[in-house]
């Protein structure tokens, strides 16, 4: 049914004077590293399609999320992404998206494209149905539960243009998830492409998020004792960052051994090699139907995991690990093989693709168009980054490469100092050695202003954060 309510759409749309625009697609991976692609430096991953977009396009090194206010980081960071707002200006979680707030496919339908989803949407459903006019399998929620299907038989709900979605209407799919959002995708763009009517097309995996069951022959690419442990593994936290009893933390026992982070490096790696198939599919498919040429590809992650990383499995934390994610850009106007190391945030996306596009910018945007350092890599970038988790962590990072993180957690205020030129795993905390003291005040004082120029609604003025 939704094939045929697709078809009468975009036949209907044909009749209709349109934009001469580029398509585009917009891929988003969940809970999927920074340094987990072949083609950016880790040789141990095989992202042969996401390696071959690296090399047709631009890859910003240096993007982050912000955080979030609790401990499905995966909700705030979509709800940015699509609004092109900051975390603390968001519906005051990150969970909903105001009406208010334009997202990304409202403009783009606005300026006459057809716009689809399918896969992940983990922000109120009703901001889903202002979004999308068409789309095809589509889940409403954080993971893929064990319980009910996990990755190989999620829950999913077919598109309804009344909007309604019942949670009656639900129904368990065979398959695995990221091949079902990839058949929904080739699908949507073959129909697409009997009308002349450029489309957005937005594909959220909910892989490789947990639980980690990569399908052969995936799950087999990956030997525990092939992979590396990474330099900052640990088998515990050295202290209590407010969260280290979230879900994510639970998956496993303490302490994390060798063996097991390899484990579960081995299983993370899988899925991602998965996934990275089924954008190769996607890929496929648009230059089959020949529209690769006239399509903006842009892939990114939601946010970072930890895997073992300073004895953490999860992303409820600041460090480098959890908070910088993919972002590679292709397509045209975009500059092949090119790296950009400038501090971004996911929420520059929005204003990136209305740039390209020519569209005006909605007033409730903020975020800053990657444009400026696509055409000039020169182009000096943000001079810092703001981080933050709940109300129990804050950070800092500079352009220059120091790193400053605060805790408050039960009274107990604990600081930490990087110097990530030096040490870009964060394994030694400077905060004690004098000689950094000067760095330190500087960082302190940053972290202070970008918290109030954020609406950060904590005060990290008060004594308590600055003993």
């Amino acid at each position: 049914m939704h094939r045929l309510i697709l078809l009468l759409l975009l036949i209907t749309s044909c009749n209709i004077s349109q934009p001469d625009s580029m398509n585009v697609l917009l891929i988003y991976t969940d809970d999927q590293r920074y340094n987990t692609i072949g083609g950016l430096g880790n040789p141990e991953v095989k992202t042969p399609n996401i390696d071959a977009l690296v090399e047709r396009g631009t890859a910003f090194t240096h993007a982050h999320t912000m955080g979030g206010l609790h401990g499905a980081l995966c909700a705030p960071s979509r709800s940015m992404l699509m609004s092109g707002r900051p975390l603390f200006r968001l519906d005051g979680t990150g969970d909903h998206i105001p009406s208010d707030h334009v997202m990304i496919p409202e403009l783009l339908a606005e300026a006459g494209y057809i716009t689809f989803a399918t896969g992940k949407w983990h922000n109120d459903r009703a901001s889903f149905v202002r979004a999308f006019q068409a789309g095809d399998r589509i889940f409403f929620g954080g993971m893929h539960m064990p319980a009910v299907g996990g990755h190989e038989a999620p829950e999913l709900f077919e598109f309804d243009p009344s909007g309604a979605y019942p949670n009656d209407n639900r129904h368990q799919v065979d398959g695995y998830s990221s091949t079902l959002f990839a058949d929904a995708t080739i699908d949507f763009l073959s129909e697409a492409r009997l009308a002349d009517q450029p489309f957005l097309a937005y594909v959220s995996f909910t892989s490789p998020h947990d639980p980690r069951t990569p399908p052969e022959p995936y799950a087999s690419w990956y030997h525990p004792d092939s992979v590396s442990l990474p330099p900052n593994y640990l088998s515990e936290h050295p202290f209590d960052n407010g969260d280290l009893d979230v879900r994510d933390e639970r998956l496993r026992e303490l302490p994390r051994t060798e063996e097991m982070v390899r484990q579960e490096l081995a299983l993370y790696y899988g899925m991602i090699s998965e996934v990275d198939a089924q954008i190769g599919r996607i890929l496929d498919a648009l230059e089959t139907n020949g529209q690769l040429d006239n399509t903006l590809v842009i892939v990114a992650g939601d946010n970072g995991l930890a895997v073992g990383s300073h004895g953490l499995l999860g992303k409820q934390n600041l460090y480098e690990h959890s908070m910088r994610v993919p972002l590679i850009l292709a397509g045209p106007r975009i500059p092949s093989n090119e790296q950009r190391n400038q501090l971004v945030y996911v929420f520059d996306i929005f204003p990136t693709i209305a740039e390209i596009l020519n569209l005006s910018l909605p007033e409730t945007v903020e975020g800053e168009s990657l444009v400026q350092w696509i055409d000039d890599s020169q182009s000096s970038g943000r001079a810092s980054v703001f981080y933050a988790y709940r109300d129990l962590q804050r950070g800092i990072r500079t352009a220059d490469g120091w790193k400053h993180l605060q805790y408050q957690v039960n009274g107990v205020h604990t600081q930490q100092l990087f110097d990530l030129n030096s040490d870009p795993y964060e394994t030694q905390n400077l905060i004690t050695d004098p000689s950094y003291q000067e760095t330190l005040d500087h960082l302190r004082q940053l972290l202070v202003e970008e918290s109030m120029y954020w609406s950060d609604p904590l005060d990290l003025s008060a004594e308590k954060w600055i003993d």
